[in-house]
């Protein structure tokens, strides 16, 4: 088990750091009340200002340069709505963040897009909060959201509630979460717990375990019992493939959970590296993910255009392009507003429809997929419309 789950380490860093960049907890969340915005000229290019941790560490410069990349194809596909877009280094630092978007207002821009780093996007929210001045962050941190600032990124609520919701729906409702001792972890554990709540599931149970290779070895017995005895016909994890995921997938079955017994939901991507599809304790696990075959559209005309893949966040950035000209291309002068932004019909993006909520978060449509003799099916696609809207 030690051997086959030490082949994810390499292959999964990129996406470990991607994900705490993304999710890293801030400390002054902006008041959760939405502000209104600037008042804009949609007969003239709209100034939006693009912040990127260029100056960052390791990976940061091929980071921004595919946001920006991904933002300006975006610009190429708009039709009857043109942007002024201007790229600023956050250097992925929240002070940094700060003065750059402060200076980006000053400068003119009348909406942000970005940063990456949670930490730095809830500095730039802050920072322009007074001006109006609304920020579309890449992150996924849901704490962050609210006041000026909401994120792209998809929310472990949006994804427990798509999962927890098709699970109830499939007679698997009975659910058991297994989390790990850390703040990410619980962040998605508390997810889990409101899906249930609002949905036809049911909580079975639930069990943590200290975050270690030890800590799920010697977990593994006592929550494998507990499953048993909860009276679950679910058991959903919220580790991902580059922490402890690997080694539940080995442990739980070996004491007794099997996959053909119980259904295993992942709260995270699956199948991120490829590698972990072949796991034996995966065959037959659930994960939610954006419509693949318009992802990889995307990835096929932003290779085609730029000649190489683009990063992974890079769809956020043509997504956040592609809502402000959407709006833009309404021709009202309250295009940038926070009810304009939260409009219920939502955008088309690289990986089908999502929208801002009031809260500051996005809903995104998500399909389900299964792993099914080490390949990815879908099981229930994602929904191509938000209220009767359809794209």
């Amino acid at each position: 088990m030690l051997i086959r789950s030490s082949l994810f380490r390499k292959a999964a860093a990129r996406l470990s750091l991607l994900f705490a960049a993304l999710w890293l907890a801030a400390c002054d969340v902006p008041v959760a009340g939405p502000v209104g915005g600037p008042r804009v000229d949609t007969t003239r290019a709209v100034p939006v200002a693009l912040l990127v941790p260029a100056g960052s560490a390791e990976g940061g410069a091929i980071l921004a340069r595919s946001l920006e990349n991904a933002a300006r194809l975006a610009i190429a596909d708009l039709d009857g709505a043109a942007i002024d877009l201007r790229v600023y280094d956050t250097a992925g630092q929240p002070g940094r963040a700060a003065a750059v978007a402060q200076q980006a207002v000053d400068e003119g821009a009348q909406i942000i897009l970005g940063p990456v780093f949670a930490g730095a996007a809830n500095a730039a929210g802050v920072a322009v909060r007074d001006e109006g001045v609304n920020v579309l962050a890449f992150s996924n941190n849901s704490n962050i959201a609210g006041g000026n600032v909401f994120v792209l990124g998809t929310t472990f609520q949006n994804t427990a509630s798509r999962l927890t919701g098709y699970a109830a729906s499939r007679g698997r409702g009975d659910i058991f979460v297994v989390s790990g001792q850390d703040t990410a972890e619980s962040v998605g554990r508390d997810a889990i717990l409101r899906a249930i709540a609002g949905s036809r599931a049911s909580l079975a149970g639930q069990a943590t375990f200290p975050l270690s290779q030890a800590g799920v070895r010697d977990a593994a017995p006592r929550i494998a019992e507990q499953i048993r005895s909860s009276g679950a016909d679910a058991v959903f994890l919220t580790s991902g493939t580059s922490g402890a995921l690997p080694f539940l997938a080995d442990l739980l079955p070996e004491n007794g959970i099997a996959p053909g017994s119980y259904q295993y939901i992942g709260l995270q991507r699956l199948d991120i590296p490829s590698s972990a599809l072949t796991l034996p304790g995966l065959q037959g696990a659930w994960f939610a993910l954006p419509d693949p075959a318009l992802g990889r559209s995307f990835d096929a005309r932003y290779a085609a255009a730029y000649g190489s893949q683009p990063h992974p966040i890079a769809g956020l950035a043509y997504d956040g392009i592609a809502a402000i000209g959407a709006l833009i291309r309404q021709g009202r002068s309250d295009a940038l507003t926070a009810r304009a932004l939260t409009q219920g019909s939502g955008f088309a993006g690289t990986g089908g429809a999502f929208r801002f909520l009031a809260d500051g978060s996005v809903e995104r449509a998500l399909a389900v997929a299964e792993i099914r003799n080490n390949q990815v099916i879908i099981v229930d696609p994602a929904p191509r419309r938000f209220g009767g809207a359809f794209f």
